[in-house]
């Protein structure tokens, strides 16, 4: 999945601000299983209104996908969107500068 320049920066808009790049990095961590609401409202302190919208942010953005289980929203986020936001900045990183390797 290739990633326009348009989309990564939207991406990159979307993870600039700390509390959604804290979702987008606990979701990592989380895997395949995701995470409750209720789990990332705990681990962030933030008032479930202030979740809401940096959720819908974080999907409007398509990072991160949300589906209800019962009486549980589920968080997870979007590999395939995840994996094509990371190789869009690593695919030619440092090329141009000798001696600078990246190491993954």
């Amino acid at each position: 999945m290739d990633m326009a320049f348009d989309d990564a920066a939207r991406c990159l808009a979307e993870l600039g601000h700390p509390h959604r790049l804290q979702i987008f990095q606990l979701l990592i961590k989380a895997g395949d299983t995701g995470l409750a609401v209720g789990e990332i409202q705990k681990e962030l302190g933030i008032p479930k209104s202030t979740l809401a919208h940096h959720i819908a942010q974080l999907m409007a953005a398509g990072l991160m996908t949300q589906e209800r289980e019962g009486r549980v929203q589920r968080c997870r986020i979007a590999a395939g969107k995840a994996r094509a936001f990371v190789t869009f900045f690593v695919a030619d990183c440092c090329e141009g500068l000798p001696g600078v390797e990246l190491a993954i």
